[in-house]
């Protein structure tokens, strides 16, 4: 009974290392996942851009500040004069926080009262502001350290005061469902078109598909439309599953959000149908179809931030569409954007759609007979 299981271990592999697209799914696939996992999926913050608005003209002030300064995960990038000056900084994501210090900062230790610090955090992406607290928290603890060892254990020290902005309680579901609709809607769109063609390969029904009065953009558009349907009507109750059922707020309008969600699937529906056209079987679609969207969702921004990422995976990022859905995903719900300023992420994922399909019904002609 051994020998005879051996045989048949022998055989499959034998089997499996014959075929070269199934040699490239063994080795391919998880090269690049572990790549995209090692340096892109981190929790770690560098070179957070922060912005100081210092009115303290004392010492304990700068002595703080010197701290962020030798931190290699913080990088202060403007100093401002006047509290009009936060605002516009983090709607435009320039500063991911503002730390204020108040203008009797040093007075106060010195005199050994309490001293606020405060930290005004952009709450979109909670998990990236709960991080930053942390390890600021963290920086003003050895700082009340060594501010008591220095004053003969004056008391009170600093503590700290932050306000985060767009998710003031920091709910981490406000953060990740509106995300939750872009991988949603991927994952259908692209399992169904993705198998739309090969099916029709494996089944033997191609060439009946061929033979009939369509001709073949008729076709194309009549695989792409079922995928586009159902990823519209996906997207339309997570929506309503996010608002009514989880109560995350949308703040924006409903226009808006279904201009990024159509342009989104155009996108998806391209790439699907790309795979479809290449794969001969199902199974080869399916693959296809995992090996985009697994990068496609890590590499999108919706649980690690992109700028956390190195130079090169940044710039890899650029021709996901994911990564553009997000912003608006997360711009409708939580900050309300409006149409004008989503245009950024529009125009991208239309110009992906275009190629995607061009390409896909190139392919569709090429391979027809």
């Amino acid at each position: 009974m051994l020998g005879r299981i051996f045989a048949l271990v022998i055989k499959e592999f034998l089997t499996l290392l014959k075929d070269k697209r199934t040699r490239f799914v063994l080795i391919g696939p998880p090269l690049i996942q572990l790549l995209v996992f090692g340096y892109a999926a981190t929790f770690d913050l560098k070179n957070v851009p922060f912005a100081v608005y210092n009115e303290d003209s004392g010492s304990a002030s700068r002595e703080l500040l010197a701290s962020f300064d030798g931190s290699p995960g913080f990088t202060p990038i403007v100093q401002i004069t006047h509290e009009s000056e936060i605002a516009p900084l983090i709607d435009a994501k320039k500063v991911l926080m503002v730390v204020h210090f108040s203008r009797n900062f040093s007075a106060d230790l010195l005199s050994g009262r309490s001293a606020s610090l405060q930290v005004i955090v952009d709450g979109r992406n909670s998990n990236t502001a709960m991080l930053a607290i942390n390890d600021i928290s963290s920086m003003v603890d050895h700082f009340n350290h060594q501010w008591a060892i220095s004053h003969d254990g004056i008391l009170p020290p600093a503590h700290i005061e932050t306000r985060a902005w767009f998710n003031p309680n920091l709910e981490s579901r406000w953060f990740f469902l509106p995300g939750i609709v872009g991988i949603l809607t991927l994952l259908v769109t692209m399992l169904v078109t993705a198998l739309s063609v090969a099916r029709e390969r494996e089944q033997g029904t191609f060439d009946q598909l061929l033979v009939t009065p369509l001709r073949p953009v008729e076709i194309l558009i009549g695989k792409v439309l079922p995928g586009f349907l159902i990823g519209l009507a996906e997207a339309s109750v997570i929506i309503l599953a996010a608002v009514f059922w989880f109560k995350v707020p949308l703040l924006g309008s409903l226009f808006t959000l279904y201009t990024g969600i159509i342009l989104f699937l155009l996108s998806g529906v391209g790439v699907g149908l790309m795979v479809s056209s290449f794969a001969v079987t199902q199974q080869q679609g399916l693959l296809g179809a995992f090996m985009f969207m697994v990068p496609s969702i890590i590499l999108s921004g919706f649980a690690t931030p992109i700028r956390n990422m190195p130079q090169l995976v940044q710039y890899i990022t650029l021709i996901n569409p994911m990564r553009y859905f997000m912003v608006v995903l997360r711009g409708v719900f939580l900050e309300g954007l409006p149409f004008n300023l989503l245009i950024p992420q529009f125009w991208p994922m239309a110009l992906i759609g275009v190629v995607a399909l061009s390409i896909a019904g190139w392919l569709f002609r090429h391979r027809m007979y």
